[in-house]
């Protein structure tokens, strides 16, 4: 078993940091917005997850403060679109570095969909969406207290979109969704089978759960 502080990292062992790739498979925080005066943003984050589910709330993890957060603080909404397999390299495009102004709907061949309660579009082929509202953006810090120039935005569902070929018995499909997750490096992974473990008495056995 090896062993290192992270600022000590043996980079002739190392030479890529191992930290990513052990915190996974991590949700895709496949995010887009709207700032105030219409321009929209589509962009794939690492760091998203949901944190709670009444009220449901999600985040995402800007690092730097990038047109995501910055949009999302202005109009103080945010979708976010499941990233799935058929969409892979669609989402992959989206990470592109493109000239302030430009679309990254059109540069990835995306086609938008309108959100029901937020102004942000969505993805129209993905299979699910989550319309949030800001709740924080809180301007991460390390363990001595200062800013790290990392920003996480949260929010609150208040609209849920979910293509209805996915849902069976009342409970989404997900094997058949198919969503991808972001692991280290450059690798993803995707779901593409689910096996189910009972709780143990009192933890809580219903369907879907927390």
């Amino acid at each position: 078993m090896i062993f290192f502080e992270p600022h000590l990292r043996d980079r002739n062992i190392f030479p890529y940091d191992p930290f990513k790739a052990m915190v996974v498979p991590r949700p895709v925080g496949w995010i887009s917005t709207m700032a105030p005066d219409g321009r929209v943003n589509l962009a794939p984050y690492s760091f998203f997850n949901a944190f709670s589910g009444a009220p449901p709330l999600v985040g995402f993890s800007s690092e730097g403060y990038k047109d995501s957060a910055a949009f999302a603080e202005a109009s103080g909404e945010f979708v976010w679109n499941m990233a799935t397999y058929d969409l892979r390299m669609e989402m992959n495009a989206t990470s592109a570095p493109l000239e302030r102004g430009a679309s990254e709907f059109v540069h990835a061949g995306l086609e938008t969909a309108p959100s029901s309660i937020v102004k942000a579009p969505r993805v129209a082929a993905s299979p699910g969406a989550l319309e949030c509202k800001v709740t924080q953006i809180i301007c991460l810090q390390d363990m001595t207290g200062t800013p790290t120039d990392r920003y996480l935005v949260m929010g609150q569902v208040v609209g849920i979109h979910v293509d209805e070929r996915y849902l069976v018995n009342g409970m989404l499909d997900i094997a058949a969704m198919q969503p991808i997750a972001r692991c280290g490096y450059q690798d993803y992974a995707v779901v593409d089978k689910v096996f189910a473990v009972k709780r143990p008495a009192g933890a809580g056995n219903q369907a879907g759960g927390g």
